[in-house]
C-alpha cells in the first residue's frame, strides 16, 4: 500500500471515529483575552483533546463572543505538530477550511462529530492528564493562549 493511500485511509478511519463518537460541550476551563476598543471579546471554554491513537489528533474547544463585533477563527498553532487545520464536518464529511466564522454576541462550537481542530504529524503522542499547549490566531482579536488537557480517547462530555 502506497503512503499516500496509508495516509487516506488514516484520515478516513479518523474522520469516522470523530463523526462517530458525539459532541462536546462546556467545561469550567476557560481562557480569554480583555478587548481593545473596537475588538472583538473572546473567551475559550471546555476545551480538550481526545488521547491520540495514531499521529493525528482533534481538537475540541468553544469560543464565545460577548461583543457586538464578529470575529474570524483564521489559524491555530501549536508544538504538538508543525500541520494544524481547521476542518468542517458537512453532510458527513471532513474538510479543511481557511477560516471559521465566530458571530457577533455568539459562538464558535468546535465538537466531536463537527467542526474542529485537526493536528497532523504529531511530534509526540501527549497521554491523559497531561495538557496540551495551543495558540488561537483571529481575523480582529488578539490570539489566545489555550492549554487542552488531554482526555481519554473516548471523551465525550456530553455523555457525562
Amino acid at each position: 500500500m502506497t503512503r499516500r493511500t496509508t495516509t487516506l485511509l488514516t484520515a478516513a478511519a479518523l474522520a469516522a471515529g470523530l463523526a462517530l463518537t458525539g459532541c462536546s460541550s462546556d467545561s469550567s476551563d476557560s481562557a480569554g483575552s480583555e478587548p481593545k476598543p473596537g475588538k472583538p471579546k473572546l473567551e475559550v471554554t471546555g476545551a480538550f483533546m481526545p488521547q491520540p491513537v495514531m499521529d493525528m489528533a482533534g481538537g475540541f474547544l468553544t469560543i464565545k463572543n460577548d461583543s457586538g463585533t464578529a470575529d474570524k477563527l483564521t489559524s491555530v498553532t501549536s508544538p504538538l505538530s508543525d500541520d494544524i487545520q481547521i476542518h468542517e464536518a458537512k453532510d458527513q464529511k471532513m474538510r479543511e477550511v481557511t477560516s471559521f466564522d465566530i458571530p457577533a454576541n455568539g459562538e464558535l462550537n468546535l465538537e466531536r462529530g463537527g467542526s474542529h481542530i485537526m493536528f497532523m504529524g504529531l511530534k509526540q503522542k501527549p497521554k491523559q492528564g497531561e495538557k496540551v499547549s495551543i495558540e488561537l490566531h483571529f481575523e480582529k482579536a488578539d490570539p489566545i493562549e489555550v492549554d487542552l488537557p488531554v482526555e481519554a480517547a473516548t471523551h465525550n462530555p456530553k455523555q457525562h
